[in-house]
């Protein structure tokens, strides 16, 4: 297990601590080792697509967005976005290569994007 000390510090609340324990058991639970990861072609295209449904299903890529589109927090939450990366880059590279896309194509539209392509783009995330 990783050295997790770091959450004591006084800028992690307990939503943070919290999100790293879930996050943490569903990752040994449910991601693969980075072994069995294809390199290159339409399996590795196929791979990242089911790695961002099970992201989506589980509610981790509801931490790229606003409450207001379906987010966990008031606003985007950079701690959080961190101990995620983190913690699946640990796991699976490619469940965190994943998820970073996910927040660097909905994180210019949430902080600069008008309320129409907010609204369009964010709600399917």
């Amino acid at each position: 297990m990783a050295d997790r000390s770091f959450l004591g510090w006084p800028f992690f609340d307990d939503d943070h601590r919290r999100l790293a324990v879930e996050l943490e058991s569903w990752a040994e639970r449910e991601l693969g080792t980075s072994g069995d990861t294809p390199h290159e072609g339409p399996a590795l295209d196929d791979a990242c697509r089911a790695v961002v449904q099970r992201l989506g299903k589980a509610g981790w890529l509801r931490h790229t967005v606003p409450r207001a589109y379906g987010g966990v927090r008031e606003r985007l939450d950079v701690r959080s976005l961190c101990i995620i990366r983190e913690t699946l880059a640990r796991h699976a590279p490619l469940a965190d290569f994943a998820f970073a896309l996910q927040g660097l194509g909905v994180g210019p539209v949430t902080l600069f994007g008008t309320a129409t392509s907010r609204a369009a783009y964010l709600r399917p995330v």
